[in-house]
């Protein structure tokens, strides 16, 4: 067809048989276009682009070579260049669209609704809203007269409630466009983006690790997608090293199939992945960090997976939950909402509400690690153009009011998957935007705070003035950055003898109430990392069968900023002479009675005593150096005293449990700082016999 089009094209060329241009729509008729053989393949091929154009859905790059063909015969004519710059405008191609759309509504002569929006549609896109204003408002104008005088609609209808609502896009991108939030944005560079799309990042909780979904060559599937938009999806791992990123590797089988793969989510420590697959109708599944690497998806049960599309989802900080997005009718407020799951639970999926969910679709869910701040992607809570990024808080038993991410993060196409970093201060996220490496590219989120303007370098400029897209150095800031209420507590779990890696399970409690809050699993090398949310006095207890368990004491006030911790632990076996501090032992100052939030250390002790019913147990209790010796050692009997007295109280036999002070004579460190004195009033026991 397309050979047999130029050749015809050519010879009414030749001959002069062709209309001349004219600025004026021209039909495909013989009148125009007496040479019969070139109108009939024009017709023929502006058919078959009809066929691929009006499918459900359209098949818009089949549809495109066809039009493209016939417009050679035909540029003036105004239904033609409508469909070429609609093809163009939903396949990404903005800039191309645009003129085409322009020459349209120049052509039309005819009431023509459809046209006048598809071109308010394309200035949309490109951020031009005065412009797209007015052919939003022309469009509204004649759906309302055609109506008005009662006539039978034009052939492609535009709805008044769809104009409506571009029409308030377009004054809240003008809104958020003149008051810009202070960001920088860069680009992962070419370690990570490449010509093809990359899309859905998620980072674990200190940025350590990234993963993301992405079309290059080189996927498991090895093939071209049947959508025409790249390779099949494959999920990919890339490491950090200060602030560069490495070569996006693949994470192979059995994470990777020969279908679509895509990241969902990743827990705060990078050993629980979330996935998407296109099978069911798209469902998720759950991979985890073993010894031998990542273990083959399990699918989540069916109280989250349905018959319809789960197409996001994120972890809560303690791991119990998952929020995740779902189109299915039941329980639905409107298109996609978002719903939250105990992932062990045998409990229904609750939807959010209407406080979050829309009658449109919301997306892309993620639950920073705080607990209680909640970044979506939404349709219906006013934003500039298709999806918007927003950010609600859950207080005082509600969902507060969404609030827009702003411009530049917003733009008037669709924006999702945003994800950040437990500080709140990065953010990583997906774009197409100009200037970067083909497709959609990750980007990072700097956020710099409203109170003033930093102070760069003279080298140093914003994203938005360069030219294209490089890595842009992090500014000096004069003034301090709002970040999260969270601290980042990681470290390196050893045996204390032989100092290797040393596997074990994590349970953090919440001392005042003795609540378990979160488990977790140190990785094969030992490592561990959790985000804690401030205002909690921690309790962290960690258990393997070879050793005794181990507590560490994490008190973190409510005025507590963003902070990262490293604290390595030492696990001891259990065997005669090994001893083991009781971090989360509290007492009064100068005093010997214990603390309410003591219970739940003390009932572990019990517990190990129960199970190990042949352990013999000393009680020692230390202070620091200030104060008397006779009161220092009086003192950390009284407590050794106490601390023995709950565990015969609660059925211990008193034969194995004595009790000893020790005063300060036995140190852990230096007294010569405030720490130093913490560490060393203490109360701990050591293993007589077992």
């Amino acid at each position: 067809m397309v050979t047999s089009i130029r050749f015809l094209l050519a010879c009414a060329l030749l001959a002069g048989m062709l209309p001349e241009a004219a600025a004026q729509n021209v039909p495909f008729t013989p009148e125009r276009f007496p040479y019969k053989e070139a109108l009939k393949a024009a017709q023929k091929a502006i058919k078959d682009g009809e066929e691929d154009y009006k499918n459900s859905p359209p098949r818009y790059a089949a549809a495109l070579p066809s039009f493209l063909e016939a417009q050679k015969l035909n540029p003036n004519n105004a239904a033609l260049n409508l469909r070429i710059g609609d093809c163009y405008l939903n396949l990404g191609d903005k800039a191309t669209a645009l003129p085409y759309l322009k020459k349209a509504v120049e052509l039309e002569t005819g009431p023509a609704p459809r046209t006048h929006f598809v071109l308010a549609r394309a200035l949309h896109l490109h951020a031009r809203w005065p412009e797209a204003l007015k052919e939003y408002e022309r469009a509204k104008t004649v759906v309302a007269s055609v109506a008005k005088k009662g006539k039978p609609a034009p052939p492609v209808e535009v709805s008044p409630v769809e104009v409506a609502r571009r029409i308030a896009e377009c004054k809240t991108g003008q809104q958020l466009m003149a008051h810009p939030v202070r960001v920088f944005i860069d680009n992962l560079g070419p370690t990570v983006n490449t010509a093809e799309t990359e899309h859905s990042p998620v980072v674990t909780a200190d940025e350590s690790m990234l993963f993301l979904t992405s079309r290059r060559a080189g996927s498991l599937g090895g093939a071209r997608a049947s959508d025409g938009g790249g390779f099949t999806e494959d999920i990919y791992q890339t490491l950090r090293s200060g602030e560069d990123w490495g070569p996006a590797r693949t994470l192979n089988a059995p994470v990777n199939t020969t279908g679509h793969d895509a990241t969902v989510a990743v827990s705060a420590d990078g050993q629980r992945l979330l996935l998407h697959a296109d099978n069911n109708g798209g469902d998720l599944s759950e991979s985890r960090l073993t010894a031998n690497g990542w273990s083959k998806p399990k699918e989540l049960d069916s109280r989250i997976n349905s018959k319809y599309r789960e197409s996001s989802a994120t972890y809560s900080p303690d791991g119990r939950y998952v929020y995740f997005v779902s189109d299915k009718p039941e329980g639905s407020l409107g298109k996609r909402d978002i719903y939250k799951a105990e992932i062990d639970g045998r409990t229904p999926p609750q939807n959010l509400g209407s406080a979050i969910n829309t009658p449109f679709d919301e997306e892309g869910v993620f639950m920073q690690p705080d607990g209680k701040t909640l970044i979506f992607s939404s349709a219906g809570h006013g934003t500039m153009g298709g999806l918007d990024i927003f950010k609600s808080v859950f207080e005082n038993g509600k969902w507060s009011t969404p609030e827009n991410l702003g411009w530049p993060i917003n733009s008037p196409e669709d924006d999702v998957f945003f994800v950040t970093s437990a500080s709140g201060r990065f953010g990583y996220f997906a774009s197409d935007r100009p200037g970067g490496f083909g497709g959609q590219d990750i980007y990072r989120v700097t956020f710099l705070g409203a109170e003033k303007q930093p102070v760069l370098n003279q080298q140093e400029r914003p994203l938005a003035t360069r030219a294209v897209a490089v890595r842009q150095p992090i500014p000096k800031l004069s003034v301090p950055v709002v970040t999260a209420e969270v601290t980042v507590l990681k470290g390196t779990v050893t045996d204390i003898a032989s100092r290797q890696p040393a596997q074990a399970q994590i349970e953090v409690l919440d001392n005042m109430t003795g609540q378990t809050v979160a488990t977790l699993q140190t990785t094969p090398a030992g490592k561990y990392l959790i985000a804690l949310p401030s205002g909690v006095n921690y309790g962290l207890v960690l258990r393997n069968e070879a050793y005794l368990f181990h507590s560490e004491n994490v008190n973190l006030p409510p005025s507590t900023g963003y902070a990262e911790t490293v604290r390595n632990i030492r696990l001891q076996k259990m065997e005669a002479g090994s001893n083991i501090v009781l971090h989360n032992v509290f007492f009064d100052p100068g005093k010997a009675s214990m603390r309410p939030e003591s219970t739940a250390e003390l009932e572990r002790v019990v517990k190990l005593l129960n199970e190990s019913p042949k352990l013999k147990l000393q009680v020692c209790g230390h202070t620091d150096e200030a104060g008397s010796t006779e009161g220092n050692l009086s003192l950390s009997e009284r407590r050794a005293q106490a601390v023995a007295t709950y565990l015969i109280q609660h059925k211990i036999k008193p034969e194995r449990v004595t009790y000893a002070g020790y005063g300060a004579a036995i140190p852990l460190t230096s007294n010569k700082s405030d720490i130093g004195h913490q560490y060393n009033r203490r109360t701990e026991f050591k293993v007589v016999s077992r």
